[in-house]
């Protein structure tokens, strides 16, 4: 940040009074401008038949990552719940109806400033298509997963920990559902190879 949204001025980084860290602060205002992690929010979207299930993907349209694939997920925006983001972002990037289920997976990314959220979601139907930001959509069970073309560590993750809970749930444990995880991304991505 280098000008003041209030009033136009330069902003230089100081601890402000009672603070614990720099931020960035108008001289000329005194406005103290915040900046928090952004919220990433989205879905593990899943069609379930016959005892076989299958995990919607998107393939992504967009930097970064072009053609990697990915969980449909996006920015949440003021105004709204993370269940509506989830929703809307399901909705936006795969054009999929879905029964929104409880929170599955919180992952701190903090080395980007951001915490990425994904919610079960049952596909209503199969009518989905690709949306603006996605090249394709496209459902695939556990075995024929890209697991080498996923986009982003905490893709990666939430469908290991999904797909760990659904053994845990076959093998008849004591866990009866899906458990809810939280897990800390703690190291930059290294990029896999190129897509074909």
């Amino acid at each position: 940040m280098k000008f003041c949204s209030e009033c136009g001025h330069a902003v230089a980084l100081a601890i402000p009074e009672g603070d614990n860290r720099p931020r960035h602060v108008c001289s000329q205002c005194g406005t103290i401008h915040y900046q928090n992690p952004k919220m990433v929010i989205g879905t593990i979207p899943v069609w379930e038949q016959d005892g076989q299930l299958q995990v919607l993907l998107c393939r992504r349209a967009i930097e970064p990552r072009y053609g990697y694939w990915t969980l449909p997920a996006g920015f949440m925006e003021n105004g709204e719940t993370t269940g509506e983001a989830a929703a809307r972002e399901t909705d936006e990037e795969a054009g999929a109806n879905i029964e929104l289920g409880k929170l599955f997976a919180l992952l701190n990314v903090a080395h980007v400033h951001q915490v990425h959220m994904f919610y079960l979601a049952a596909l209503r139907d199969l009518d989905f298509h690709p949306g603006e930001e996605s090249l394709e959509v496209q459902l695939f069970a556990e075995r024929d997963i890209p697991w080498d073309e996923l986009a982003f560590p905490t893709i990666r993750k939430t469908l290991e920990l999904f797909f760990e809970d659904r053994v845990k749930m076959r093998e008849g444990g004591q866990q009866v559902g899906y458990g809810f995880h939280s897990h800390d991304i703690v190291r930059p991505m290294i990029a896999p190879r190129e897509p074909d």
